[in-house]
């Protein structure tokens, strides 16, 4: 996905309603936010917003958070946001290799990474731990 930078978007989402600004403080206690205990499905790299919010209109026994990097990216979803009336979903700008900061692993029931490139699309869909147990498989030893 190309990104430009999008004058004002930084500015935009930090004063929307559906992104969350500091989601440390809610590490433990996200059924706070929604109001319930549903269950909490996270999308790392969420882009435009697509995926989860189709995600989130389909399923709303199910709460959804979408983390996207880029304010520019991340504002084309707030925008599409604002135009629906979704009790489910929530944003991030966060960069995901921060994630353990703002959620308890026992807090996600499923991770999506959605992944584009030239050849194909894939998509991993699990739990957190399923998740930890891949990135750790994934990473050299720290005394490499």
């Amino acid at each position: 996905m190309r990104r430009r930078n999008i004058k004002g978007s930084i500015e935009t989402v930090a004063v929307n309603n559906y992104v969350v600004g500091e989601p440390q403080e809610l590490k433990g206690k996200w059924n706070t936010l929604f109001g319930n205990d549903h269950p909490i499905h996270v999308e790392i790299g969420m882009g435009k917003g697509k995926f989860i919010m189709q995600l989130a209109a389909q399923n709303p026994d199910i709460n959804y958070i979408g983390i996207e990097k880029y304010s520019s990216v991340l504002l084309r979803a707030v925008q599409k946001r604002d135009e629906v009336e979704l009790k489910n979903l929530y944003f991030l700008r966060l960069d995901a290799e921060y994630i353990t900061d703002s959620f308890n692993q026992e807090e996600l029931s499923r991770i999506y990474l959605n992944f584009n490139n030239l050849r194909s699309d894939h998509v991993f869909s699990g739990s957190a731990a399923e998740l930890s147990a891949m990135r750790k498989d994934a990473l050299p030893p720290k005394n490499s």
